[in-house]
């Protein structure tokens, strides 16, 4: 029998009467059953890394499966019009008809590709792509962030919303309807041709003009994206220390001092992802915009590869050879933006693609 944290016991060498009275240790009692089984299974049989992360994803699913299952049908939405349709690639590889149908017509191989390489249109379509993408990042893209710096140098609260809201509604509103505007306003009998005609100046139909287009397209996307884009920016200046410009102001800078020394330093990072994005993006040059502008007289500058696609395969049925047109922009586009996100990885920044 063990005796216990306070048994009395004879000191040697003492008195008969004298007891030692030993001090209560501190208890050491093993841990509960059902923990000791838990440390010894753990022990006992190893568990590999990517199981751990496959028992950790199933427990919060299973945690958070009413999220998860109102996220189900914005996914279902997702593989049926983006996945799904992947299907049709093979239609760039077959003589397509809709008699035989996608999977009874005969296979051609690269025919429509070779086509593609050795047509002179293709090339002034794929360069008026390129041209009219790299504009728009050129000259659009300071847009949104010289605005973002006037808002936030507004010292008024309500009147800095008032601006953001104005320049937001613009983005809301469909190409089909900034199109129907543009082209009133720039007509023969628009109101910028009443106006330069009190001037004695000509009448112009601008759209029909080839020099004028391409600035069209430019100020329009600008007009109509300058306060949305902003937001971003308007984000990343509002996390930026205060004291900052506290102590610039202390060392005498104005404002533009203020801006360049402070304001830019701290969100060039933001400024340099988005750019890169932007840049992985250039093979989309606007199909809405353009196509509600655009017209025969403008195509040697106007016509890019989307419209080219749309207008071979809808309007002229050519379906296989309008599907090698589009397969060989998307990989083009896959292409950019792997790069992109590979010198974003290079960059050391968190804000990758994929």
């Amino acid at each position: 029998m063990i005796p216990g944290p306070a048994a009395a016991r004879q000191p040697p060498g003492g008195a008969p009467g004298a007891v030692l009275t030993e001090r209560p240790r501190p208890s050491t009692l093993p841990p509960p059953p059902d923990e000791v089984l838990f440390v010894v299974s753990e022990l006992s049989i190893p568990v590999s890394p990517a199981r751990r992360r496959s028992a950790s994803l199933i427990g919060r699913i299973v945690k958070y499966r009413h999220y998860y299952a109102l996220l189900l049908p914005a996914l279902a939405i997702f593989l049926l019009f983006r996945y799904v349709p992947m299907a049709g690639i093979v239609i760039a590889f077959k003589k397509y008809n809709l008699v035989d149908g996608l999977f009874g017509s005969p296979w051609v191989g690269f025919t429509y590709f070779e086509r593609l390489f050795n047509s002179p249109q293709f090339y002034r379509v794929l360069k008026n792509t390129v041209v009219i993408s790299l504009l728009k990042v050129l000259i659009g893209f300071p847009g949104p962030i010289i605005f973002a710096l006037m808002l936030n140098e507004i010292a008024s609260l309500r009147g800095k919303k008032i601006f953001q809201t104005i320049s937001y509604l613009p983005h809301f509103v469909s190409w089909v309807v900034v199109g129907g505007l543009i082209r009133d306003l720039l007509s023969q009998r628009g109101i910028v041709n009443y106006v330069t005609g009190l001037f004695g100046a000509d009448p112009v139909i601008f759209l029909q003009q080839e020099e004028m287009f391409v600035p069209i397209l430019i100020l329009s996307m600008i007009w109509k994206n300058v306060g949305w884009g902003s937001i971003i920016y308007l984000a990343a200046i509002s996390s930026i220390d205060p004291q900052l410009y506290e102590a610039a102001a202390l060392d005498g800078a104005g404002r533009i001092q203020r801006i360049r020394h402070v304001t830019l330093p701290s969100i060039v990072h933001v400024i340099v992802i988005l750019f890169l994005l932007r840049i992985g993006d250039i093979m989309e040059a606007g199909f809405d915009q353009i196509f509600n502008l655009y017209n025969p007289l403008v195509y040697s500058v106007a016509d890019i590869i989307d419209t080219y696609v749309f207008r071979t395969g809808i309007t002229d049925f050519q379906y296989s050879y309008a599907a090698a047109v589009d397969l060989f922009k998307n990989l083009t586009g896959l292409i950019l933006l792997l790069i992109v996100n590979y010198v974003t990885k290079r960059l050391g920044s968190e804000a990758t693609v994929v």
